[in-house]
């Protein structure tokens, strides 16, 4: 539907979308990250995960009180970063984590994702490109501005050339964190990367992501679910469409060809597509705070988008039954 009230409506629910997110503009300090808004060192306003709340999550209350019993903090900051780790999708991941490791050292809300600013900043981009068909200059011109300084801050404060990565920024240590993960690919996904960040993402991701399954979502093995040895259809996708568009055509391929190769074999033994698969010996997933699921939404549409994406590889699945 192409109709200039589909148009008007679509518009305005990114923009609404948009401002729940940088509510915290009128509150941030330089010192202080106001909701799900920190300003970076150089005044740009960046977004991270957060929560309304600072009490244990309805559906994990026990765990959060054993979490917030084991930090030996103020359980209240506690229980927000567990909130925010669940806001962000990745409930639980090492890339939350003080030390790299255990979940009683979350600091979330410290945090400024990649993957997020990211999605912001298509966001931005998306919303100055409907302004402008909408005929609306002003708005055109101040998202445009708005994802300028975006980009230059992503380039500034998350790209650490000399890893070859795009990463997380730890807002209190004023650094980026020491944490790989599949988040890495989000600028490829968005159309961030030049072809040299680019390239040089894809050189990390064969030496220290590819497992023989799929693309892995952490290096770091915690038995947290967002982390080795598992890999999640949405990050496969993010990185086989964001290889691809970024010319590495070759690896974002072989991602595809590993993952799809890893649901059919778990589909053949169980007869289920599954929520989350073990890429490292190809079988389903575990780790995290609850069983694991059937019938997963994502892994069903990520699949059938790379069958039709790549018949030769549907093909060869054939050959072999």
């Amino acid at each position: 539907d192409d109709s200039p009230d589909t148009a008007t409506r679509q518009l305005a629910a990114l923009r609404q979308e948009y401002a729940y997110w940088m509510k915290g503009a009128s509150c941030v300090q330089a010192s202080r990250p106001c909701e799900r808004i920190v300003r970076m060192p150089d005044g740009t306003l960046l977004n991270r995960y957060w929560d309304d709340k600072d009490t244990p999550r309805d559906e994990s209350y026990a765990e959060d009180v054993a979490t917030a019993a084991e930090a030996k903090g103020d359980k209240a900051i506690t229980y927000r970063h567990l909130r925010a780790g669940a806001e962000s999708g990745w409930d639980f991941s090492s890339r939350w984590f003080g030390d790299g490791r255990t979940i009683a050292t979350i600091h979330t809300t410290d945090i400024v994702p990649v993957d997020l600013n990211s999605l912001m900043l298509a966001m931005e981009q998306r919303i100055e490109a409907r302004c402008q068909k909408a005929g609306d200059s002003a708005c055109a011109t101040e998202f445009a501005g708005l994802a300028r300084k975006r980009k230059a801050a992503i380039d500034r404060y998350l790209w650490v050339g000399k890893e070859g990565r795009y990463a997380d920024w730890d807002s209190k240590a004023k650094k980026p964190t020491a944490i790989l993960s599949a988040a890495t690919l989000y600028p490829l996904f968005v159309g961030a990367a030049s072809p040299a960040q680019a390239d040089a993402v894809a050189t990390t991701v064969r030496a220290k992501l590819l497992g023989s399954g799929g693309l892995r979502t952490t290096p770091n093995r915690t038995g947290q679910q967002w982390d080795t040895p598992n890999g999640w259809a949405p990050l496969q996708w993010v990185a086989i469409d964001g290889l691809a568009r970024n010319g590495q055509e070759t690896l974002a391929r072989d991602i595809a060809g590993r993952w799809i190769g890893t649901v059919a074999a778990a589909y053949a033994e169980t007869g289920k597509m599954l929520e989350k698969y073990d890429v490292e010996e190809r079988k389903p997933g575990g780790g995290g705070e609850y069983p694991l699921q059937d019938g997963f939404g994502w892994t069903n549409g990520v699949t059938s988008a790379l069958l039709d994406r790549y018949p030769d590889i549907a093909a060869e699945l054939e050959k072999a039954e």
